[in-house]
């Protein structure tokens, strides 16, 4: 779902228009536009910021598509579609499902996809029930098998860059955090509701070190309703000689958006489903944003390539455990230079994948 800037075409989503530069219109439509301020409803929202596309690492994602058979390609996070295009462009024998929970970047997508015609179908959902939506689209699959899945977690430039969403400390906003704002509580509901231990607990996951019970407590006192509020939270608590490189409430933020959209539980579980959907020869690529997640991103893919195999090396395998899964190497896949020059925020991305072994 993370998808970041691109400097070609833009898009914004209109119900109708409240551009200064043309008449109403009935029609929900994404649409280029020069004034990247023009201000538009969908779903009950306001967006004022455009979509934007340029996919993380997109060419080292097609490339692990390159030999995968004829079939179809799930992107569980579809954001504005823009791998989705990379993948479709590069292999005219593949089809795409997408999923995304965000109705603003379903309705970018459909647009921005909508020349592939019917090799791309859109779900709305979150990675964490690809069975489910698989089967939602059995008619559409029609028996072609699932041969790749791409994960790119965590927040859309899209959503952080837009201040009413409360994802990011540029702006003050309310405290929302939620990637689908028509469901689940806020980061707000959540540091007024969740124990001081396990927030502490969660922000020492993140990084946060010898501070971590200090922000706990300082959040549970003051209660923050507002992006600004919660970084005077964490500024009151953090002592300015201790503070790291770059902006004293990274961490936190990152620590609460993981909590409030369960990412960590709906990483697990997508991880878990994917053998079972996967065709022989297939891939999955994931591509993650901090070690957390990267950690149980390379612990699954390891299990799997060892078949869950605990023998000693040194004696071999006595269990007869099979490997599902085959992992061309064990390190991440790192961005390049200028790759990263051109999009910082790709700096932290690391890139794993996995296929599936045949039986």
């Amino acid at each position: 779902m993370t998808e970041h800037h691109r400097a070609t075409t833009t898009w914004i989503v209109r119900r109708p228009p409240t551009c200064t530069n043309g008449a109403p219109s009935s029609a929900r439509s994404i649409v280029p536009v020069s004034n990247p301020h023009c201000s538009a409803l969908v779903g009950g929202q306001r967006m004022t910021h455009a979509f934007h596309h340029i996919p993380v690492m997109r060419d080292e994602v097609v490339a692990r598509f390159a030999d995968v058979p004829s079939g179809v390609v799930i992107d569980g996070t579809l954001g504005g579609g823009g791998h989705a295009q990379a993948i479709l462009e590069a292999r005219p024998d593949l089809a795409l499902l997408g999923i995304d929970r965000d109705e603003v970047a379903r309705t970018a997508a459909r647009e921005h996809l909508a020349h592939f015609g019917n090799r791309v179908s859109i779900a709305s959902g979150t990675f964490s029930n690809l069975i489910e939506v698989v089967s939602a689209n059995a008619t559409w699959i029609a028996g072609r098998p699932i041969v790749g899945i791409l994960l790119d977690l965590g927040v859309s430039s899209t959503q952080f860059d837009d201040p009413s969403r409360g994802f990011s400390f540029r702006e003050d906003a309310p405290l929302d955090m939620r990637m689908d704002t028509s469901t689940g509580i806020t980061a707000a509901e959540l540091v007024a509701t969740i124990g001081v231990d396990e927030l502490r607990d969660e922000l020492r996951v993140h990084g946060e070190g010898r501070f971590a019970h200090a922000i706990a407590q300082s959040l549970k006192r003051r209660l923050p309703a507002s992006t600004m509020e919660l970084v005077a939270a964490v500024e009151a608590a953090v002592p300015p000689a201790a503070r790291r490189r770059g902006h004293v409430a990274t961490r936190t933020f990152q620590a609460l958006r993981v909590l409030v959209n369960q990412e960590s539980e709906e990483l697990r579980t997508a991880l878990n489903a994917t053998p079972s959907l996967l065709a022989a020869g297939g891939v999955l690529v994931v591509i993650a944003y901090h070690s957390g997640e990267d950690r149980v991103v390379k612990e699954f893919m390891s299990e799997r390539s060892a078949g869950g195999c605990a023998c000693p090396t040194a004696l071999g395998c006595v269990c007869g455990f099979v490997p599902t899964m085959r992992v061309l190497r064990n390190s991440a896949v790192l961005p390049h230079e200028s790759e990263v020059d051109v999009n910082p925020r790709a700096r932290s991305a690391r890139l794993r994948a996995a296929w599936v072994v045949g039986s």
